[in-house]
Formats: C-alpha cells, sequence, structure tokens
C-alpha cells in the first residue's frame, strides 16, 4: 500500500494551511505553519509567488489529496465515481471522501489522525457491523455500527486513542455512544472537514 514518508509538517508548508496530518492536537509552538513562511527546499523570502490559474486549482487538489490521504490514481477514481452520481460533482466527491472508514473513525477519536485510523484498520481493530473491515478506504452508509473487535486488546486500545481525543468535535452526521459509533445520515457539503474550493477541483479533473 502506497503512503507517504516525508514529514508531514511539509506538506502542509506547501499548502499553506494546517491539514492536521499528525492530529487535531498539534496545535504546538514547532507548527511549520506558524514558525516560517515559504515551501520547503525554497529561499525564505517575504515576497510571494503568484499563482498561475493552473497553480491555483492544482494547488486545490493537492490540499485535498493529502487532507484525506489518497494519491492519484484513487483520487481519479473517486471523481469518476462522483461525476457519474446525480448532483453537483463535487458536492458528490467531498461527500465520499468524507464517508471513508478512516476518516469516520478520525472523527469518532478511535485514531489520532487519519494515517492512525488507517493503521488501526488495517491491523484488523475495527468492525462495521459485526464484520471485520481491514480497508481504509470502505464507505460507509447510514446505520453502519462501528465497533472494535471483540478482543480485550483491541478494545483498550481504542479507549485509549478515545480518551486521548475525548475533546474532538464530532459532526452531526455520527454518533458515539463509549466506543459504539453509528452512522445516523450520509453527510452534507456543510459538514464536510475541510475548506476547500471544489468547483476548482472538478474544473482541473474534468479537463
Amino acid at each position: 500500500m502506497a503512503r507517504h514518508v516525508d514529514p508531514k509538517c511539509r506538506l502542509c508548508r506547501r499548502e499553506g494551511v494546517k491539514l492536521y496530518l499528525k492530529g487535531y492536537r498539534c496545535e504546538t509552538a514547532k507548527c511549520s505553519i506558524a514558525k516560517r513562511r515559504g515551501v520547503p527546499g525554497g529561499r525564505m523570502s517575504k515576497r510571494v509567488r503568484k499563482l498561475s490559474s493552473y497553480g491555483i486549482h492544482f494547488r486545490e487538489k493537492q490540499k485535498l489529496k493529502r487532507f484525506y490521504g489518497v494519491f492519484e490514481k484513487q483520487f481519479r477514481n473517486y471523481y469518476y465515481k462522483a461525476e457519474r452520481k446525480e448532483g453537483n460533482t463535487g458536492e458528490n466527491l467531498l461527500i465520499l471522501l468524507e464517508r471513508r472508514l478512516d476518516n469516520v473513525l478520525c472523527h469518532f477519536g478511535y485514531g489520532h489522525s487519519r494515517s492512525h485510523a488507517r493503521q488501526v484498520i488495517n491491523h484488523g481493530h475495527i468492525t462495521v457491523n459485526g464484520k471485520k473491515v481491514d480497508i481504509p478506504s470502505f464507505l460507509v452508509k447510514q446505520g453502519d455500527v462501528i465497533k472494535p473487535a471483540n478482543k480485550e486488546n483491541d478494545i483498550n486500545m481504542i479507549k485509549m486513542n478515545v480518551e486521548a481525543n475525548k475533546d474532538r468535535k464530532q459532526p452531526s452526521w455520527l454518533e458515539r455512544d463509549e466506543l459504539d459509533g453509528r452512522v445516523l445520515q450520509l453527510p452534507n457539503r456543510d459538514e464536510v472537514s475541510i475548506d476547500i474550493q471544489e468547483q476548482l477541483v472538478v474544473e482541473l479533473c474534468s479537463k
């Protein structure tokens, strides 16, 4: 399985916004966004390079991919799937990404970040509707019940993660009671986790 091996803070610096790739508790004095300007490997300068029209579209797409932790081929598959669905393609794309199991686990606090949630899923610690699921890209549906596996080690590990992330705010389309999570409904555009201009992404992908 492909994964990012470069420093995660470098990705945030490149996009110029906090992507919370180390989790939502990375608000520290060491944050690369707060410490310095510029892109990795570039000269520090007060001048900000003006992006071309293509550059603006491309950076929005990269920001979206990095936030949810997907690579180009997988992202393209999401786009084609969103394009075939009824309604606005951009909103369909965001909702598909938001429905990923690793993203849902991150909302529940089962993982400190989306990458940590992917690790939890890959190791077989999670069940959906009573069946073990080890695919981070699994798309949840309305009514799905998400729990840790019945092994004591799985329950204890998830319990520790939930306690560490107890201050995390959950979206209204999800509900967690102790260690049991439920998908109340599918998310809408207003409940998407990231601030993104999805129309720019659609315009780039449609070319």
